[in-house]
């Protein structure tokens, strides 16, 4: 299996799960990670996430990169015209994993893009970034700023 990487939108290349399994990286703690390649060393930190969008902000050696992965699945879906963002269907946003509600962008009633920002969400000192799904109306927001949450809990629902 293969994953196509891009980075700031301008550099591609393929990573397979071989060369994966070679990688000299050993983590240090939450989401940094001590890199060896051809001899030299990299430190490396996920500073945020976006699921839905499968783009990280990685930061190596203090320079910042934008990273956006892909799987083999991912290509065959976007070469069959679905795409994630085709699921009109999705009525509720649910926690992809445990944390703590940094910001909420929107209220009961407000109309929502497809793509626009609707909360942050902290996971092991990263910040993810929960966007909508389609265009809608915000019917309830069962969550508050500051709040601990369980993977799974119910966070928006949409009209």
């Amino acid at each position: 299996m293969s994953h196509q990487v891009k980075v700031n939108d301008s550099i591609e290349f393929d990573i397979t799960s071989e060369e994966l399994s070679k990688l000299d990286a050993i983590k240090t703690n939450n989401l940094k990670y001590h890199v060896l390649k051809d001899n030299t060393s990299y430190k490396a930190k996920i500073t945020k996430s976006n699921f839905n969008n499968k783009t990280y902000t990685v930061s190596v050696n203090n320079n910042s990169y934008e990273v956006n992965i892909s799987s083999e699945l991912d290509a065959l879906i976007k070469k069959m015209g679905f795409s994630f963002s085709s699921a009109k269907h999705i009525n509720s946003i649910k926690a992809p994993m445990p944390g703590l509600i940094l910001d909420i962008n929107v209220q009961i009633g407000q109309e929502v893009k497809e793509d626009d920002v609707l909360l942050i969400l902290e996971a092991m000192k990263m910040e993810n970034i929960i966007i909508s799904p389609r265009n809608g109306i915000i019917k309830s927001v069962s969550v508050n700023k500051g709040d601990a949450i369980e993977k799974g809990q119910l966070l928006i629902e949409f009209e």
